[in-house]
């Protein structure tokens, strides 16, 4: 329950002369320019650099250790404890800091698709162009519900207010903070722009598994059949990419609720990573960059103003922020009903994994606990080449709850609706990072499609002699020799050196896990 004293500060915040509330996305773009805090590209994009924060700092997330959910979270690495007294300190000094500042953004809008579990938010930011970006990436309201909109939760983002750990109990400068019983969401000292979203997210994985809905880190689209697809994947796996199909309708690209009646989309944009992006490659992406779009340490062309998506001198983690609609082919509203398809998408930097393999019912859930893949330099500050890590649900930095409560409703999700699982690997192939090659997105793509035309239902497999997995012997399309790792390996008994490494680290990752049935441990995972 938010106290007085916290709900008359921020009512009194938001009363100030110099509160623009709902600003318009020209006005938004006038204001980022005119104040210096971003460009226009030539394509009309407004363009902003994040200084040394390029990526999510979860070192510096909290939640606020509380009576009314403290004995729900799984406090731990990922969701650190911080008390109510430095919270209200914090959140006291940052108000202090706002309302000094000649003007302040506030958008108002909505998490969650679906009407009967949409979370209603505001976000208030001291930088215009950010403001741009929420206004981007959540649901916008219309006319009639911005009349009637009461926020259920803000945000409350100033980038250029840095704690004092001596004082302040941070680690850092930075600080992420979520309070469930305040409705809050603190961020100081960090401009990266993906903070405010995945600190909704965290709240929507907190909320929605009560009402018996399932929160995902996964795109979605929707076939002309009523098909619907979810891939899962942490960031740079190709979540993105993969779901904007111009054969296949857009749900979202990132954050979706499964419910009773199917699938939703909690935001209402897109924020798509950019490097080395090109119109042939993605064509979806490429033209949803335009005016109105937020790109992120994209470095542009001094004198033409145009982004060169082949630099990262900035960070490899370059971005780009469009509202859902920019991309042509989505679904309207964003929801469908339930998947028949389920893809588990890794970047593996051992370059071991089938580049696709269909999976059994304990296989699927040994892996969704896994979340393998590889941290991709730029994601997270610090990470600077790709490294090996296991990010349980493929969405361990955003889950509040235990791992094993949003296992166990997708595994009853699973059998109910007799959906299919497929682990595709968009990682290395032919050797290990360094080595190996980059998996060809075309050859990607057309085995996501041969799986979402139920070609590989009937096709001839063979198992992978380490991890047990089934992996066609023929797509039309992809050359022979990729859909088996080891024939793309030069020296067959390296790839099985490196393949058991591998095999090994996944055994040792799954003993974190000794509550899951042994029929899971036994039968999903590695066999040598």
């Amino acid at each position: 329950m938010i106290s007085a004293k916290i709900e008359n500060g921020l009512h009194e915040l938001l009363s100030g002369n110099n509160v623009n509330i709902q600003p318009s996305v020209a006005e938004l773009v006038e204001k980022a320019t005119s104040r210096g805090e971003a460009k226009l590209s030539a394509d009309g994009a407004l363009t902003a650099e994040t200084g040394k924060y390029t990526g999510r700092s979860p070192q510096d997330k909290y939640i606020v250790e509380e009576d009314s959910s403290k004995d729900k979270i799984d406090w731990g690495k990922v969701n650190r404890p911080i008390s109510s007294e430095i919270f209200d300190s914090l959140y006291k000094k940052v108000l202090k800091h706002l309302k000094a500042k000649e003007e302040l953004f506030v958008f108002k809008g909505f998490a969650g698709a679906d009407k009967a579990s949409q979370l209603s938010i505001q976000v208030i930011n001291e930088f215009a162009w950010q403001n741009l970006f929420v206004h981007n990436l959540f649901i916008r309201p219309t006319a009639e519900e911005l009349k009637t909109h009461e926020a259920q939760f803000t945000v409350i983002a100033a980038p250029t207010f840095k704690a004092d750990p001596t004082v302040d109990g941070t680690k850092s400068e930075t600080f992420i903070i979520v309070s469930l019983e305040k409705r809050i969401v603190l961020i100081g000292g960090t401009e990266y722009a993906g903070e405010m979203k995945k600190s909704i997210f965290s709240v929507m994985n907190y909320l929605l598994p009560e009402r018996g809905i399932l929160p995902m880190h996964c795109s979605a689209n929707v076939g002309e059949e009523g098909d619907v697809a979810l891939f899962f994947g942490l960031s740079g796996t190709g979540k993105t990419t993969l779901s904007a199909d111009a054969d296949r309708k857009l749900i979202g690209d990132d954050e979706h609720g499964w419910s009773e009646t199917g699938v939703f989309n909690i935001e209402g944009g897109c924020y798509a990573k950019t490097i080395n992006l090109s119109q042939e490659k993605e064509p979806e992406i490429y033209g949803a960059i335009r005016f109105g779009s937020v790109l992120e340490n994209v470095v542009l062309n001094e004198k033409t103003r145009k982004p060169d998506y082949d630099d990262n001198s900035l960070t490899e983690n370059t971005r780009a922020a469009y509202p859902i609609n920019y991309i042509d082919n989505i679904a309207v509203p964003s929801a469908a009903g339930h998947p028949k398809t389920i893809i588990f998408l890794t970047a593996d930097a051992f370059g071991v994994l089938p580049p696709i393999s269909k999976l059994t019912k304990e296989q699927a859930m040994y892996h969704f606990l896994s979340g393998f893949t590889s941290k991709l330099a730029g994601t997270e500050r610090g990470v600077t080449s790709p490294e090996a890590t296991f990010s349980t649900c493929f969405g361990a930095p955003f889950l509040p709850l235990p791992a094993t409560v949003y296992a166990e409703m997708l595994g009853k999700k699973i059998d109910e609706h007799d959906a299919q699982v497929f682990l595709v690997n968009t990682g290395w192939t032919g050797g290990v990072y360094g080595v190996g090659q980059r998996m060809a997105l075309k050859h990607t793509r057309t085995m996501v499609r041969a799986a979402l035309a139920g070609e590989l239902n009937n096709t001839e497999f063979e198992m992978n002699a380490v991890f047990g997995l089934a992996m066609p012997k023929v797509i039309a399309g992809v050359p022979t020799e990729v859909l088996n790792p080891r024939n793309a390996w030069s020296d067959p008994a390296a790839y099985d050196q490196k393949a058991k490494e591998l095999a090994d680290l996944f055994r040792e990752n799954f003993t974190k896990f000794g509550h899951v049935s042994e029929e899971i441990t036994q039968k999903g995972g590695p066999i040598a």
